[in-house]
């Protein structure tokens, strides 16, 4: 049976992390911005972080295609090809700042045939041209940059799907991985930051 959510204590030395987040932090906090919503949007009530996005050529990322792919291996057996637009999205949250229930990916995010629109032909070509090509987010990963000692609350919690909530590890280094259609937040932080770089991996639409 395979299980909602699998993590990995990667063992990194410590020496490891600390050169991951100083990269990071050197590279990307100066491109920080106000997260967004899945559909674009910035609305702080359901989420309030800052985030930039840092590429798969990164060597980084082939740290973490390590991690997913024996993920899927051991536990989801998904049809995965990549991460989803080739790039990650490096994540903090400060005090007062969190992320409230959501998923990375459902039906609805997905595209659909214009049935209604059949008179529109842009569209019909539209659909015939994306036919078995399009990709869609299966598995999400969460890689913990700060630890237990760095800031409180701030939990990632999960909830499978007999609606028991699973709290993710906070230990610094950790890999956690789960179904994208999982429903998922961040507690609100109380004190310090929380760091992480997430990212989601994608593979043609279910059928």
């Amino acid at each position: 049976m395979a299980l909602t959510a699998i993590w990995y204590y990667t063992n990194l030395p410590e020496e490891v992390v600390s050169l991951i987040e100083k990269g990071l932090t050197e590279s990307y906090d100066k491109k920080l911005e106000s997260s967004r919503l899945y559909d674009d949007r910035i609305n702080v009530d359901k989420r309030s972080s800052t985030s930039a996005w840092v590429p798969t050529s990164e060597w980084i990322g082939g740290f973490l295609w390590h991690y997913i792919m024996r993920a899927n291996r051991e536990n989801f057996l998904y049809d995965l090809t990549q991460i989803d637009g080739e790039s990650m999205q490096y994540t903090r949250y400060g005090e007062g700042e969190h992320y409230d229930w959501h998923t990375d990916a459902g039906i609805s995010t997905f595209s659909k045939p214009n049935a209604s629109n059949h008179h529109n032909v842009d569209a019909k070509i539209g659909d015939f041209l994306t036919a078995g090509t399009e990709m869609v987010r299966k598995l999400s990963f969460v890689l913990q940059l700060s630890g237990p000692d760095d800031y409180e609350g701030g939990n990632l919690q999960l909830m499978d799907e007999s609606g028991r909530s699973i709290v993710a590890p906070r230990l610094r280094g950790s890999m956690i991985l789960f179904d994208a259609r999982t429903p998922h937040r961040v507690r609100k932080v109380r004190s310090g930051v929380r760091k992480s770089l997430v990212g989601w991996t994608v593979g043609p639409r279910w059928k």
